[in-house]
């Protein structure tokens, strides 16, 4: 460190040509010995001179080229670590060898792996229920976003657990959280791969069918209510948990919004007429 410092006057923004520069005095000493000595001695070979002045030139040339592509390295590993510390993608980090180069680059290949985790479990912290295992609302409207994109029909749901309070109440809190969980893990097996079902927030759920006639996404939400009678999750009292469930179309997602709130409409409609059914609105 010592020296790195002492020599932090030479080209103190850049590090290669600080070791060039250095290399170059090196490299050239021998033709100053020369011409010194000539001095003092009071003669002047111009052969040996031109013969050193030859070598020391090629030697100069031969050490930039073979310096600037040893170090190369370490400006990509300098690059990878600034491109991580603005939070860009990290192209894959070449593998060094068993040398002070490829440990730096191998430590560079670590912070990176380890920074590209960190904020990936970061972006599930955000965007999934921390109990469920679903998209949040957050998550939700992210993932929703690019399928609303094209104007296609598509519908909406907003489910909600009957008399979800009194599980609670009568059972306490685990057994609820744990109903939260079945239902999670039925809404999972029951619809379609392309479906995307949230928690919506506490015993609220979201479901968008993509590309999905109102008709077509009553009848998988019927069979999702009809899976809770023949395989219960859980009781209040001593009848089975049900939901009841507003559907509505949404074309896209400037429409959202609105397809929200008549879907949302709906779900009280299903309320009121008694719960444990299904209302939709076009």
């Amino acid at each position: 460190m010592r020296f790195y410092q002492a020599t932090r006057f030479l080209f103190p923004r850049n590090f290669q040509f600080r070791m060039f520069s250095i290399c170059f005095g090196a490299v050239h000493l021998p033709i100053i010995v020369f011409c010194v000595s000539e001095l003092v001695l009071a003669r002047w070979d111009w052969r040996l001179f031109a013969a050193l002045l030859v070598a020391t030139l090629v030697g100069t040339v031969t050490a930039i080229v073979a310096l600037r592509g040893l170090l190369a390295p370490v400006a990509h590993a300098t690059d990878l670590l600034q491109s991580l510390q603005r939070g860009e993608p990290v192209p894959p980090v070449p593998t060094g060898g068993d040398d002070l180069v490829g440990a730096l680059l191998a430590s560079v290949a670590r912070a990176s792996a380890e920074t590209h985790a960190r904020v990936e479990r970061l972006a599930d912290a955000a965007e999934k229920d921390v109990l469920t295992g679903l998209r949040n609302r957050r998550g939700f409207m992210d993932a929703i976003a690019p399928v609303l994109r094209d104007d296609r029909n598509s519908v909406v749901a907003v489910l909600d657990l009957d008399h979800f309070k009194a599980v609670n109440d009568r059972h306490g809190h685990d057994e609820g959280d744990r109903v939260l969980v079945e239902f999670a893990k039925r809404l999972q097996t029951e619809l379609r791969r392309s479906d995307l079902p949230a928690r919506w927030g506490g015993e609220e759920f979201a479901i968008l069918l993509p590309d999905t006639a109102l008709d077509e996404a009553t009848e998988i939400v019927e069979r999702l209510r009809s899976s809770l009678h023949r395989d219960e999750i859980g009781h209040r009292g001593g009848d089975a948990l049900t939901f009841s469930c507003g559907l509505a179309v949404v074309r896209d997602y400037a429409s959202l919004k609105s397809a929200m709130l008549r879907a949302d409409s709906a779900l009280y409609d299903a309320k009121r007429s008694g719960r444990d059914r299904v209302r939709s609105v076009a």
